[in-house]
């Protein structure tokens, strides 16, 4: 079956114009031919798109009731019945009912579409879910609906319905969008001409993205290679060479003369993994790309040149920026540079050759892979000097062999010598040998003439087949050795990554890590006091070390080095290769990542305990204002009652109003200690006092709030003590009985324990007792018993209170080493569990401060 095609108009703000153009484009279609119906479409009151709706067949609406409301939302299923040619479906973003098949409408479509229905549907850039965020920014208002940006942009077709935001304030003045009494408050808020004139361009960006985005898969579709200049997109060619700083401000220079563009940064890995680019400039490349507002890419191969190009023409870029080779000129000359193969390969794309400070710098000759080691470089210099004279001394007694065959035997010496020693013992031993056959193999023997120009053809041929076998061999012994030591720098990169990251890792346990990976004697970490500033002059603090006699200050350190203006590394011990600082650096990369983390989780913390305090701070202000004024009313009004009406009143009207007092009174004194027990609990400021408690002893004195006969009590007579404040447990069972009478009046509460012992309840590995407060009223849902336990929160809506009973009780509980949890009540309820452990004895000093 053949997939639908959506439609999408997009519209930068409410009122443009988004479902009237849908509208039009049905009626068009349907005077086509088409088999257009609406599913769903709101005209919001307004007289113009109201008439567009006439002559346009419609799918009535499912009706839903939610929470004493009827909403009318799609029905999905009439229209899959219907199965028309096109749909109508407004807002693409509209969550739909509690009840109905998807919670988006978006995926009403997606069904719809899969069904081989075209569909056409309206969305407002605030939905966008990538933008929604920036759209609060300016506006100040906050979407509730929004859809991915990923499902608008796979639209077969998105137009954009665009009109200027004058005109769109003069068609809400006119009441052409809202209401008359909303006009002035729209005018003044969302619909500001700044905040109309941002949306617009916001609109216009993201499409122009979008159409990028469907010029690329039309050129690749097409099997364009060419680049089409359609926008202004230059790509700048890094090597981790020192002048990458200047090419990228060069770039960004070149792009501020365009109102619209992209910088894009390529840095082209070998795909041998070899780079000979510095890491830490790449990274602070990388940083001032982002800066400069461009995008920073890796790209592995094999050919720098043929990697850029490639890059290049499949972003469509207009212009490639690259330095002038680092080489000297002899290189330059040869042609043999990045640079000269980018200009001859680039075809219609503009190339910058930028100079740059460090241009010639570099050594014309290529730098020579790193060594196989001093000891088996010495080992092949040995083999070069004792090799040739041995092989030519076991084959003298055969006076038999010809030319050729001493020619091989020597050869195999060559070739045992480059791959022990690599390339420079190698050449001195293809030497030695060929003097040697000249000497004791060709004729005249024993001197070093040679009579036959034949021999002296052979023996020039084994000198430059000896010195290019050996250097090939060489090479590959190099690159042997070069693969495990980045495969072992991968796998300590790799357990780097999942210590430092992936767990909870200290700068401590890191300074550790680095010292044993290394060999180093002592690490130490050092932060500047004050600012970021490199010409800030304050003294570097020890933050964290590792090793024994690690340094105190820079300055007692063998090396230091500054990984930032505010961060030094230093450290004692050996003088680390140019391979293992390569390596070091991503230690330091990932040290900083650590202590970024670091200062995340504090400014976290910091932020959520503010949040925290501000969120109790708006709820008693909420308290003061609702919860507080309520019985104080009733104790004024019963009050005045009494002054002013006694003398006609009846003793029983005297006595009710005197119970209303007491009542309030009892209230309100209930929701000030609650208040007062929160803030001690937040501010960790609960003193306990263990003393071994009898259930049996604080039951009475927590059931001395409630009315006669709502509670049951089982405890038996022989209960052993717990270990508990006494106050502070009254205080728990006093709040989750007033809890369980208050959400299960009718049912009755039931308060049972257990006695405990060794065939009893574990807390923390020590014997304990529980009471069970048990409710068989409307009970919570599984999934909500953690949050009934929040301060400040109240499940059932009608509910009156502070909701601070059981954030009071589990602070209590927990502050005296238990726990209170709730579990769902056998044939409907809860069971609020208080489990505390049993005394076992008097503590050292009797009391115990819990933070």
């Amino acid at each position: 079956m053949r997939r639908g095609r959506l439609r999408v108009f997009l519209g930068a703000a409410p009122g443009v114009g988004k479902t009237y153009a849908m509208l039009e484009e049905a009626h068009r279609l349907r005077a086509a031919g088409e088999d257009v119906v609406v599913a769903v479409a709101l005209d919001h009151g307004r007289p113009q798109t109201a008439r567009l709706l006439d002559g346009l067949e419609a799918v009535p609406l499912r009706r839903h009731t939610h929470r004493g409301a009827v909403l009318e939302e799609m029905d999905l299923d009439a229209v899959l019945d219907r199965a028309p040619a096109v749909a109508v479906v407004d807002e693409y973003a509209h969550s739909n009912a509690p009840g109905c098949r998807n919670a988006k409408r978006w995926e009403d479509v997606e069904e719809l579409l899969a069904a081989g229905i075209d569909v056409l549907s309206t969305v407002n850039v605030q939905h966008l879910a990538s933008l929604h965020d920036v759209v609060q920014a300016i506006t100040g208002t906050r979407q509730q609906e929004t859809v991915p940006d990923a499902v608008v942009r796979h639209a077969d077709q998105i137009e954009l319905v665009d009109i200027a935001p004058e005109l769109l304030r003069q068609r809400l003045s006119q009441g052409n969008v809202y209401p008359a009494e909303n006009i002035d408050a729209a005018l003044a808020n969302y619909f500001r001409l700044g905040n109309l004139s941002a949306l617009r361009e916001i609109a216009l960006i993201w499409l122009a993205d979008r159409v990028d985005e469907g010029l690329a898969r039309y050129r690749e579709h097409q099997g364009i290679e060419g680049t089409w200049p359609a926008r202004e997109r230059i790509v700048v060619g890094l090597t981790g060479g020192p002048e990458g700083e200047v090419l990228l401000r060069r770039a960004a220079r070149i792009l501020s003369r365009v109102n619209d563009g992209d910088l894009l940064a390529v840095h082209v890995r070998r795909a041998d993994g070899l780079d000979d680019g510095s890491a830490g400039r790449l990274g602070a490349q990388q940083r001032l790309v982002e800066d400069l507002g461009g995008r920073f890419v890796h790209v592995s191969g094999e050919d720098v040149a043929a990697s850029l190009l490639d890059y290049a023409r499949g972003a469509n870029a207009t212009q490639i920026v690259i330095g002038v080779s680092r080489h000297g000129r002899l290189h330059q000359l040869l042609g043999t540079g990045v640079s000269n193969a980018v200009v001859r390969g680039s075809g219609d794309i503009d190339v910058h050759l930028v100079t740059h400070p460090f241009t010639g710098r570099q050594a014309a000759l290529p730098t020579t892979a790193p060594s196989l080691g001093r000891l088996r470089t010495t080992l092949g210099f040995v083999l070069a000097v004792v090799g040739p004279p041995l092989i030519t001394l076991l084959l003298s007694p055969f006076q038999g062999l010809d030319l050729a065959t001493h020619v091989l035997a020597h050869l195999c010496v060559v070739i045992t010598v480059a791959f022990v020693g690599g390339l420079k013992p190698a050449v001195p031993a293809a030497v030695l040998d060929s003097l040697l056959l000249n000497y004791f193999v060709t004729p005249p023997v024993d001197t070093f003439t040679i009579s036959d120009p034949q021999n002296l053809f052979a023996l020039i041929v084994f000198l430059g087949v000896a010195i290019a076998v050996s250097l090939v061999v060489g090479l590959s012994a190099r690159r042997s050795v070069e693969a495990r030591r980045a495969r072992a720098e991968a796998v300590t990169l790799n357990e780097l990554a999942s210590s430092s990251l992936a767990s909870d890792q200290s700068p401590a346990d890191f300074l550790r890590q680095v010292r044993e990976e290394f060999a180093l004697e002592a690490v130490s970490l050092f932060e500047r006091d004050g600012s970021d500033s490199p010409d800030d002059d304050g003294g570097w603090r020890l933050s964290a070390s590792s090793g024994v006699s690690a340094p105190l200050t820079p300055e007692e350190a063998g090396t230091a080095e500054e990984l930032t203006a505010s961060v030094l590394l230093a450290w004692n011990g050996r003088v680390l290769s140019g391979g293992e600082r390569r390596l070091l650096r991503a230690f330091e990369s990932h040290l900083l990542a650590l202590l970024e983390r670091d200062r995340l989780a504090l400014s976290l913390a910091d932020t959520v305990k503010l949040a925290e305090g501000n969120r109790i701070r708006t709820s008693l202000l909420q308290a003061a204002s609702h919860d507080l004024r309520t019985p104080l009313a009733g104790i004024g009004l019963a009050a005045t009652a009494l002054r002013r009406q006694r003398s006609k009143m009846t003793e029983e009207e005297q006595e009710e109003m005197l119970e209303t007092i007491e009542s309030c009174n009892h209230r309100l004194e209930s929701l000030i200690a609650n208040l007062l027990d929160m803030s001690r609990i937040s501010g960790d400021a609960v003193t306990v006092l263990h003393e071994p408690v009898s259930w049996l002893e604080v039951v009475p004195e927590a059931l001395s709030g409630v009315g006669e006969g709502q509670v049951r009590v089982e405890l038996a007579p022989n209960l052993p003590p717990v270990d508990a404040d006494r106050g502070l447990l009254e205080r728990a069972l006093a709040n989750l009985v007033e809890n369980a009478v208050k959400h299960a009046p009718d049912s009755g509460v039931v308060l049972v324990a257990t006695p405990g012992g060794l065939l009893g309840p574990v807390l923390d590995g020590r014997p304990a007792s529980e009471l069970r407060v048990v409710d068989h009223g409307g009970g919570v849902a599984r999934e909500r018993l953690a949050e009934m336990f929040q301060p400040f929160r109240q499940l059932d809506e009608q509910a009156s209170g502070l909701g601070l009973g059981l954030a009071v009780a589990r602070g209590f509980v927990e502050a005296m080493g238990g726990e209170l949890t709730a579990e769902e009540t056998p044939g409907g309820g809860l069971t609020m569990v208080v489990r505390l452990p049993l005394y076992a004895g008097p503590r050292l000093d009797g009391r115990e401060e819990v933070a």
